[in-house]
This record gives structure tokens, C-alpha cells and sequence, in this order.
């Protein structure tokens, strides 16, 4: 019977545990960059784990009930939320919103910075997954008249 620790080792390290063990070895300091942001517009929402979602949910009814169109964006792990938030509102408009879904990758720079003078500065890019969310009101069609 082999020895769970002697398994361990045998395993491959992924390049995210090999970069958190040369920041501890060599002292250095992770900060990690905002992402890029898209224009800003009065109906973008970007969502984030930290702010309240009933809080989320309310400015969004209100941004959709005043131009009939947002748009959400979720990054990383508030892709769940921003999916959430969207499909919410869809149940909320009571099949008069509709929404339309794109998904993408985004460059992420971290900044590594040394705690002692022998260290230079260095940075890093990863990528992240996103998703942009159009939740919208369908078109009122006008019935026919015979």
C-alpha cells in the first residue's frame, strides 16, 4: 500500500500551485489589477460577490423598467450571480423580457511586488472567464384588427 503523500508527489503541479509556491519562496507581494471595463453606460450593471444581490436585483428592475434594456457582466465566480440576476429578471417580467447571452475571456494582470530590495517588480496575465448579459423587453406587437 503506497504512501498518500508519496501519491502527491507523484501527481503533476499545476502552474497556479507552482506560482503561489514562488510567491511565498521568493517573498513576493500579489496585487492583482482591475479588470478592463467596457464603456460605461447607463445600463451597464457589473456585477460583484460582495454586493448585496437584493440590491443588484433592485437597481437593475429599476434601469429596466426605465429604457426596457440592461446589460450585465459578470466576471469569474460572479458569473453565477450575473446569470442569476438575469434570469430573475426574466421571471419577474412575467414573459415580456427576454435575454441574450455572450460569454468571452479576459486578460488579467497581476502585479507581483517584491518585499525585499533584491527582488525586481514582475507582473503576470492569466485569463478569466465573462459573461454579458442583454436582458431586454420584447416588442409589444400591435394585434391584428379584422
Amino acid at each position: 500500500m503506497q504512501n498518500p503523500e508519496a501519491k502527491e508527489d507523484k501527481k503533476e503541479k499545476k502552474p497556479k500551485d507552482i506560482f503561489r509556491e514562488l510567491i511565498d519562496r521568493e517573498e513576493y507581494l500579489l496585487k492583482k489589477r482591475l479588470p478592463a471595463k467596457l464603456p460605461r453606460r447607463k445600463n451597464d450593471v457589473y456585477v460583484s460577490r460582495k454586493t448585496n444581490f437584493q440590491a443588484q436585483l433592485e437597481r437593475c428592475q429599476r434601469l429596466l423598467d426605465s429604457g426596457n434594456e440592461v446589460f450585465v457582466h459578470g466576471l469569474g465566480t460572479a458569473i453565477n450571480r450575473a446569470i442569476n440576476l438575469a434570469l430573475q429578471l426574466k421571471e419577474r417580467g412575467l414573459g415580456t423580457v427576454e435575454v441574450a447571452t455572450h460569454t468571452s475571456t479576459v486578460e488579467l494582470v497581476d502585479d507581483l511586488e517584491p518585499e525585499t530590495d533584491e527582488l525586481e517588480q514582475e507582473t503576470q496575465t492569466r485569463h478569466n472567464s465573462a459573461v454579458h448579459i442583454r436582458v431586454y423587453r420584447k416588442e409589444v406587437q400591435e394585434m391584428e384588427q379584422p
